[in-house]
């Protein structure tokens, strides 16, 4: 039985677990041939055991998400034998709670880069993979953090907002030449990353207070939508920001103060004066 994806290869950046595996597991089930990729050999193994005990096919590659030399490496793994490749999807992030009046000099920067980078480095190096293929579909995970104040996470938040920007520019560049860029923002969604939020019922709670669909995220809610993006489906469907989250960003942002243990910047810098 032919799938919508037959003949069509595709690489998934971070892939070894969570929203990656699970976008992993659709694309493959429609018949794209998928590699994929991340920083642990192991992760990445244990990942394509877990699909092949379902029947599911797929190849891996180790890849530092930072590292261009390795992205670049990671998409010609992925690509047929003449360079081209359709699909690249990109999961990696990074985020640290902080006041924005407590973070240190080079870790805003870090935040904003560990957010940022590893989408321009697949965009660049599959987006010349697609160009060789003729067309392509490129998806970044975003969150919702890039859509609203999301306090204490300002990092995190001006990083997927710049994703988001990237991609809408990439999508304006690129669509002349068949290659569609998208990206799809999640909310509170249940993976490894999210464990421990998950464990704080109280947490959990807030977030189901701002959401519509009084459910948590799951993997599956997530990769629906990069599947949608990455086949014939969308395909007149580019530089768009599909947020899936049940709701939530109708509402707001759930508040972390009084929920975890955050540091007060008057305590840090006035010692503890309020005014």
């Amino acid at each position: 039985m032919s799938g919508a994806l037959d003949g069509r290869r595709a690489i998934v950046v971070g892939g070894g677990s969570g929203l990656g595996l699970a976008s992993a597991r659709l694309l493959a089930r429609d018949g794209a041939t998928v590699t994929l990729a991340g920083r642990t050999a192991t992760k990445l193994e244990a990942a394509r055991e877990e699909l092949a005990g379902e029947g599911l096919e797929v190849a891996t590659v180790v890849c530092d998400a930072m590292d261009a030399g390795s992205v670049r490496n990671a998409v010609a793994a992925a690509a047929d034998d003449a360079g081209a490749l359709h699909i690249a999807v990109v999961v990696p992030g990074t985020a640290r709670m902080s006041s924005v009046l407590l973070y240190g000099d080079q870790e805003f920067s870090a935040d904003v880069d560990g957010n940022v980078r590893p989408v321009f480095l697949l965009l660049k190096y599959a987006g010349q993979a697609m160009l060789r293929a003729g067309s392509g579909s490129f998806v970044a995970i975003s969150s919702t953090a890039a859509a609203f104040s999301a306090r204490y996470l300002a990092g995190y938040s001006a990083g997927k907002a710049a994703v988001d920007q990237l991609v809408r520019v990439a999508a304006d560049e690129l669509g002349r030449y068949g290659i569609r860029v998208n990206a799809v923002r999640p909310g509170m969604t249940r993976t490894p990353s999210t464990a421990r939020s998950f464990a704080n019922e109280p947490l959990m709670a807030s977030f189901l207070e701002q959401q519509p669909i009084a459910r948590h995220g799951e993997p599956d809610d997530v990769a629906a939508a990069v599947r949608y993006f990455a086949g014939p489906e969308s395909s007149w469907t580019t530089g768009q920001l599909l947020a899936v989250d049940g709701g939530n960003t109708l509402r707001s942002f759930v508040d972390y103060e009084g929920l975890i243990p955050l540091t007060d910047p008057r305590d840090a810098i006035l010692g503890g004066d309020p005014a």
